[in-house]
């Protein structure tokens, strides 16, 4: 039996300043309990944070370049589409 992983490329929203944050990670539940325990230095005092949109991917490296996309002027346009779209189906 083959077991897949998948990689998550992830934004959350600090609900005390409205910051998205984008991230990537193999294991999404157990990266959302850091994040809101605060051992994320960069979220660490812009807690509570919640997850407001997420994509899978099947290779790390396919994940890390949407990342960095994302994380480009371009791409952080992309972003807010994808993270307004995700709140309004809400």
């Amino acid at each position: 039996m083959l077991i897949r992983i998948m990689y998550h490329v992830y934004v959350l929203r600090s609900l005390k300043g409205g910051l998205l944050y984008t991230g990537v990670t193999k294991d999404l539940t157990r990266r959302m309990r850091e994040h809101r325990a605060g051992k994320t230095r960069s979220l660490r005092f812009r807690r509570p944070v919640s997850l407001v949109y997420s994509e899978s991917y099947s290779t790390r490296r396919e994940a890390l370049e949407r990342e960095r996309y994302l994380k480009t002027p371009e791409g952080g346009v992309l972003k807010q589409q994808l993270v307004a779209q995700a709140l309004q189906s809400r």
